[in-house]
């Protein structure tokens, strides 16, 4: 039997329009032109609210006071990267939706069942008839039955309203799985935080190096006495729309504070000693993955890690309700 021919721009098939009746041709071309913007979506990606870089050379890491050295923060080193494209926000929860909608893809969160929720961001009606599993050291971190990107609480909550969101309760299998689908990736640590610089050398933060200039909150992080009790000062108990601050000088919106953001490389504290310095990746294997960026739920008595230089790590399948991704794409 005869194959249809192919495409070759679009890799989709050919139709023949003298052959089929005039309805079924315009379904056919319909179909045609759908898997054509598909084929090129997934081999392209769109740059559709997407940030040109053109990178080049920064000073990535730190060696401040306020760093974490046995995170591998410092040195501070002269690093290379070449010019990509960066997600303007983190991924959404509509935009997440759009992507299981079109795959019917399961997380790891449903396939296990479960996820780690904060414990003061359970439900009272839910805490009260339900026990859970603790992280030993950090007993704020309950694992509840039911807690997926779609019920972040456990199975009586929603994302109702929260179409603008970041996704949460997604592990980087589920990102990369995302990334796949939108014809992206996930960032290296180095590109990640030369965007999150903004342009910015050597400062704390994506906007300078005061927490709180002139009084006015830059990111969503906890105010108030961690993990009890938090003011809410910047305006938000868990977390916030993408766009709820101002953006860095790239244009990028809550790239620190919020949902921490999986990076591409695997976690070493000492690797990146040794590694090049042009276009730097992590070591070539490991068992946990860099996370960048901090959440709503770092506080500097705990987890100043909500600088841009900061970093820790979680294992590819782990899911939380303050983990969420942004993509980049190859100019």
């Amino acid at each position: 039997m005869n194959q249809p021919r192919v495409d070759p721009e679009t890799g989709s098939p050919r139709v023949h329009a003298c052959c089929v009746p005039s309805i079924q041709r315009q379904q056919a071309l319909r179909e045609s032109q759908a898997t054509a913007r598909e084929f090129i979506r997934i081999r392209k990606g769109s740059t559709e609210d997407m940030i040109r870089l053109d990178g080049g050379a920064f000073l990535m890491g730190t060696d401040t006071d306020e760093g974490f050295p046995e995170d591998g923060e410092g040195p501070v080193r002269k690093v290379e990267v070449a010019p990509f494209y960066i997600d303007t926000y983190p991924v959404t929860n509509r935009q997440f939706r759009e992507f299981i909608k079109s795959t019917g893809y399961v997380t790891e969160a449903e396939r296990f069942g479960w996820s780690f929720v904060f414990e003061k961001e359970i439900p009272p009606e839910i805490h009260q008839r339900q026990t859970f599993q603790r992280v030993a050291g950090t007993p704020w971190w309950c694992g509840v039955p039911g807690s997926y990107w779609q019920k972040p609480s456990g199975f009586d909550s929603s994302i109702a309203g929260k179409d603008d969101h970041p996704v949460v309760h997604v592990s980087w299998n589920d990102a990369t799985a995302f990334a796949d689908w939108a014809g992206k990736r996930l960032p290296t640590e180095a590109e990640w935080e030369y965007a999150a610089r903004g342009g910015l050398e050597q400062e704390l933060y994506p906007w300078g190096s005061e927490l709180v200039p002139d009084n006015h909150h830059r990111c969503n992080i906890w105010q108030g006495d961690f993990p009890h009790h938090n003011t809410g000062e910047d305006g938000f108990i868990g977390t916030a729309p993408v766009d709820s601050f101002a953006p860095n000088g790239y244009d990028l919106y809550t790239i620190t504070g919020n949902a921490w953001e999986w990076i591409n490389d695997w976690w070493s504290s000492t690797y990146h000693m040794h590694a090049t310095r042009m276009n730097p990746v992590g070591p070539p294997e490991g068992d946990r993955k860099v996370i960048k960026g901090g959440s709503f739920l770092c506080h500097r008595s705990y987890c100043n890690r909500y600088r841009v230089a900061a970093r820790t790590s979680s294992t590819p399948d782990s899911s939380t309700q303050h983990t969420t991704f942004r993509l980049v794409r190859d100019v």
